[in-house]
This record gives structure tokens, sequence and C-alpha cells, in this order.
């Protein structure tokens, strides 16, 4: 049997672990909750699927095509906490540590890269 395609929204499990487990700092006070819980749900991935290719997609800052069509797209979402915006950068390293490779394409958001890159392979006969 294939070992199949591995997909990640890595902006989805940011806020997923944020909420999902109680405020964590390092010993320089720095949040690190987030990073704490996607370090695991990647880690218990790797291990349950081991995946031939992978991808971790993240939604890259600023406007998204959808925007442009739709002024209102998100008008109403609130603004990312502040103690889950500095866990960006550093999640962005760790997913890079870890020889995962790591997409973030400006203008479009991460569900829409994954779409296209699961279309693609579905295309291709990967699983």
């Amino acid at each position: 049997m294939q070992k199949p395609l591995l997909l990640i929204d890595g902006s989805s499990y940011l806020f997923r672990a944020y909420h999902a487990l109680p405020p964590l700092t390092n010993s320089d006070g720095e949040p690190t909750g987030a990073l704490y819980g996607v370090l695991n749900m990647l880690r218990k991935l790797l291990a349950d699927f081991q995946p031939e290719h992978i991808a971790v997609v993240f939604d890259a800052p600023g406007k998204t095509f959808r925007s442009a069509l739709f002024e209102q797209y998100k008008a109403h979402r609130p603004p990312m906490p502040d103690d889950l915006a500095v866990q960006i950068k550093p999640l962005h390293a760790i997913v890079e540590a870890l020889g995962l490779p790591l997409l973030c394409i400006q203008g479009v958001e991460a569900d829409d890269v994954i779409g296209t890159l699961a279309q693609r392979a579905a295309s291709a006969g990967t699983p």
C-alpha cells in the first residue's frame, strides 16, 4: 500500500491548539501553548500515517483574493490575540527544523492551497 500525502492546515492547527490548551510560557515569559499543541499534533500525525509526501500550509499575512472579491469577507472576525500572533514565526521555524515543507502563499488562504494540492495529487493518483 502506498503511503499517503498529508496536507496540514497549520493555521487551523495553531488556532485549535491555542484554544484547547491553557496558556503556557517559556522561562522568558513568551507564550508557547499553541506551539506545544501543534508540535504534539504533528508528531502524532507523522507517527500514525508515516506519509511519503507532506506539507504544512499556513495563511499568509495580509488580504486574500477573497477579500478583493467580497469586502466584508471575515470583516466581523475579531483580531488575532497578541499572545497567539507572536507564536506564528516560532511555529514556522519549528516546522522547518523538523524538515517539513512549509507553504505560505501570499493572497491565498491555507485551505485554498490545500484544496488545489489535493486535487492535483488526486489527478496524479496519489492517495
